[in-house]
């Protein structure tokens, strides 16, 4: 799946409001682009979304049912 195919599932199943979803278009669309761009500024970019997926902690704790699925 790539970024196109991943935006449109988000769009399709109302994804646009789970941050999770985000992060992961975001990291598919660093993936994309990993060879068109430095080592460092890839390093950079993945480490800036791995902290804001662990910024997300644990939100979902106590509705995992209505949140993923």
């Amino acid at each position: 799946m790539n970024s196109q195919d991943l935006a449109r599932y988000i769009e399709s199943t109302n994804g646009i409001s789970k941050s999770w979803l985000l992060v992961q278009l975001r990291l598919k669309k660093l993936q994309e682009r990993r060879l068109e761009i430095s080592q460092e500024e890839y390093i950079q970019e993945l480490a800036q979304l791995h902290q804001e997926l662990i910024n997300l902690g644990e939100w979902w704790l106590g509705i995992e049912d209505e949140v993923f699925s």
